[in-house]
């Protein structure tokens, strides 16, 4: 099983990205999905979660701004990031859990797969 995260570049504050994470090996339709990001000298944080039966939630500085979206087939994530801050620079990852919801999945330990990570750089 592999995820492919894709999609992350320089932008200007204010400006938009999506980035996208394609898993192979394995659907994920019915499991929980996430990003998480990691800025120089950071802990990798939670961003957002989509959750099986659609439901997402995100950490508070995105909520808003970031959009999670899942296609139908189970096999694409996508981030639809908007009104981007230098703040959101930072190596973002995908990740895919083997449950379909719990508390546990704001957490790294809740996802057994992870993408390599793409960089977005926000500039002032």
């Amino acid at each position: 099983v592999q995820l492919q995260a894709s999609g992350g570049g320089l932008v200007q504050a204010g400006g938009s990205l999506t980035l996208s994470c394609t898993a192979s090996g394995r659907t994920f339709s019915d499991n929980a999905m996430a990003w998480f990001r990691q800025a120089p000298g950071t802990e990798r944080e939670f961003v957002g979660l989509s959750w099986r039966g659609g439901y997402t939630n995100y950490v508070d500085s995105v909520k808003g701004r970031f959009t999670i979206s899942r296609d139908s087939a189970g096999n694409t994530m996508y981030l639809q990031m908007n009104s981007l801050r230098p703040g959101d620079t930072a190596v973002y990852y995908c990740a895919a859990s083997t449950q379909g919801y719990g508390t546990n999945l704001y957490e790294r330990s809740g996802y057994r797969f992870w993408g390599q990570g793409t960089q977005v750089t926000v500039s002032s």
